[in-house]
């Protein structure tokens, strides 16, 4: 298995088709934020849901949304709500997937340039979170996004990469296998590998993203490798 060329910077077709964003919207009460691997976890489960929704699939009603947003760079942007900017969101078409602490809600692809004026004023930048304790260790036998212990990034970008990561596994799994994460609610984990872990796993086959680098980090970056047991050699 090799990168996938709709994350990564080189110029190709997919870059004179039109462009679309998945647009994400995680829930930013001031009293009760949520966890940020909470949130990154909440966020690829997320990008799941609607990947597989029927609504996305043949002839449903988010079809062909779904369809030219990947027949371009996939792009992901979170954006933050609270308040009535929340359930602003929350009337708009789309999945609310919730957490332990987190809610993000997801949408239809949207043109880049085209998101509706409810989630365009929603805030993007900044987005900040942290964990409150250390996080367990990751069972060894569920899917694993492990993010890079060498590059930094906001929890807004983490979120987007997480779901990139996500998205790549699922794209790798037969429909059989789809189904069986599907039914299980998409157990997963997101989880920094170790600087060592981290150069074995970028070499190891499993899917890896290689940013874009339209912001926070550089073209070409090795975000996120994405180690789902039905991946494993």
């Amino acid at each position: 298995m090799t990168d996938e060329s709709p994350f990564r910077s080189e110029p190709s077709a997919r870059d004179e088709a039109p462009q679309f964003v998945l647009p994400l919207v995680v829930r930013m009460e001031r009293a009760a934020p949520p966890a940020r691997t909470d949130a990154l976890e909440t966020a690829a489960r997320a990008v799941l849901t609607i990947l597989s929704d029927p609504r996305s699939l043949g002839e449903g009603e988010w079809a062909q949304a779904v369809r030219d947003w990947q027949d371009a760079r996939i792009r992901k942007v979170v954006r933050r709500a609270r308040g009535a900017e929340w359930r602003r969101a929350e009337a708009l078409d789309g999945i609310t997937v919730p957490g332990k602490s987190a809610e993000v809600r997801v949408f239809p692809p949207v043109p880049l340039d085209g998101w509706p004026k409810d989630l365009a004023r929603l805030q993007v930048s900044g987005t900040e979170l942290e964990d409150p304790e250390e996080p367990v260790a990751a069972d060894p036998g569920a899917p694993v996004l492990w993010m890079s212990p060498e590059v930094e990034m906001s929890a807004g970008k983490a979120m987007a990469q997480a779901g990139h990561g996500a998205q790549l596994a699922w794209w790798e799994l037969s429909d059989e296998e789809r189904e069986a994460w599907r039914a299980a609610g998409f157990p997963l984990a997101v989880r920094t590998a170790e600087p060592a872990r981290w150069r074995e796993l970028t070499t190891s086959g499993l899917p890896v993203v290689r940013d874009a680098g339209f912001t926070e980090v550089a073209p070409g970056s090795c975000t996120v490798v994405a180690d789902h047991p039905a991946l494993r050699g």
